[in-house]
């Protein structure tokens, strides 16, 4: 059984908001990026749509960066 608060590719906590009680009525990080068709192809056709990548996966984290240093008004 795959855990949906774990990144498919590598286990780690993938810090996906919806997959935690506690804030599931945010939205998810990965809402606000761009990820690679070709990095969602590379995970196992069984893995797919399951759960979050963690940012690093997804290799998204330099948007998240900048996402986080752009204020927001």
């Amino acid at each position: 059984m795959i855990d949906s608060r774990r990144c498919p590719a590598c286990g780690a906590s993938n810090s996906c908001s919806l997959a935690d009680p506690h804030t599931a009525t945010q939205a998810c990080w990965c809402y606000g990026v761009s990820i690679a068709p070709e990095v969602l192809q590379a995970l196992p056709a069984e893995l797919r749509d399951k759960a979050c990548l963690c940012p690093r996966c997804a290799r998204v984290e330099a948007q998240l960066q900048a996402a986080r240093s752009t204020p927001s008004g």
